[in-house]
C-alpha cells in the first residue's frame, strides 16, 4: 500500500514539520506501508535533505515553465533537486484555480523529464444517476497522458479523488462498492491508454475524507492500491491510526 500524505498548507512551522516527518519514519520502519510526504514547499528541501529513510517526498504542484523570468514559480527540475521524487499533479485545488487538462498534461511531461513519479489527480464534482461522471473521469486521464511516450504513461500514478466526498465525514464518503467498481473503470481507461499489459501495473489511490474509520474498509475489498490524504495525514495520532489499519 502507498500512502501520500498531503499537508497542503496545514503546516507553517519546522518543528511541526519535523515531528510529523520522525512519526512518519517509524511507521515506514515498523510497517510495509510505503509513505509518501507532500509538505509546502518552503519546507521540502529542508526535510528531504539527507533523506536515507524509506520515507519518500513529493512536491505538491510543479510549475508549468522548465525556468527563466518566472518569478514565484517552482519547476520540476528544483523540486527534484530539493530531493522530491513525487509531485501531486492536477489536484482540485490546483484545477479550482485554473489548472487546465492542457496544463496539466504539460506539467506531467515536465515533472516525468526530471525523474518525479507524478500522482494525478482526477475526479468528478457530482455523481449523477446516468454514468455521465465516467466520462468525465475518462476525459481527465485521456487529455492529460496521451500526448506521453507510452513509457512515460506507464510512470503515472492516478489518485482518484472525487469532489463530493471531500470533506465529509467517513460516513458520507465514498463506499467500498462504490470505490471499487470506480477503481476498475480507471484500469480500463488505462488498458485503452497504455501498451500491453503495463496498465496492470500501475497504481490508481484514493483521496476524499479518508479517516482512520473508513481506512480499513476501502481498502479491503475495493482494488485500490493507497490513499491520498489530506488534513488527517497533519494530526500524528489520526496518521499513524489510517497507516495501522492498513496492515
Amino acid at each position: 500500500m502507498l500512502i501520500v500524505a498531503n499537508w497542503k498548507a496545514y503546516v507553517e512551522d519546522i518543528k511541526k514539520a519535523k515531528s510529523l516527518v520522525a512519526t512518519s519514519k517509524k511507521l515506514a520502519r515498523t510497517t510495509d506501508v510505503s509513505v509518501v510526504l507532500a509538505p509546502p514547499s518552503p519546507l521540502l528541501g529542508i526535510l528531504a535533505e539527507k533523506n536515507k529513510s524509506k520515507v519518500a517526498f513529493s512536491a505538491q504542484d510543479v510549475s508549468v515553465t522548465t525556468g527563466g523570468a518566472q518569478t514565484g514559480e517552482a519547476t520540476a527540475q528544483a523540486y527534484a533537486a530539493a530531493g522530491a521524487t513525487y509531485a501531486i499533479i492536477g489536484h482540485s485545488e490546483r484545477r479550482a484555480k485554473g489548472d487546465t487538462n492542457e496544463l496539466i498534461s504539460q506539467k506531467l511531461a515536465h515533472a516525468i523529464a526530471h525523474g518525479l513519479t507524478p500522482i494525478l489527480c482526477i475526479g468528478e464534482q457530482e455523481r449523477d444517476g446516468e454514468g455521465r461522471y465516467l466520462s468525465v473521469v475518462r476525459e481527465e486521464i485521456t487529455l492529460a497522458i496521451e500526448s506521453l511516450m507510452p513509457k512515460e504513461r506507464a510512470k503515472v500514478i492516478i489518485a482518484y479523488e472525487p469532489l463530493w466526498a471531500i470533506g465529509k465525514t467517513a460516513a458520507e464518503a465514498i463506499t467500498s462498492a462504490d470505490l471499487g467498481e470506480m477503481v476498475l473503470y480507471i484500469r480500463k481507461v488505462l488498458a485503452e491508454l497504455l501498451p500491453g499489459k503495463s496498465s496492470g501495473h500501475s497504481l490508481v489511490l484514493y483521496g476524499g475524507s479518508v479517516e482512520p474509520g473508513n481506512i480499513r474498509p476501502l481498502a479491503g475489498s475495493s482494488g485500490v492500491d493507497g490513499f491520498l490524504v489530506g488534513h488527517a495525514s497533519v494530526d500524528p495520532a489520526a496518521f499513524s491510526l489510517i497507516v495501522k489499519n492498513l496492515i
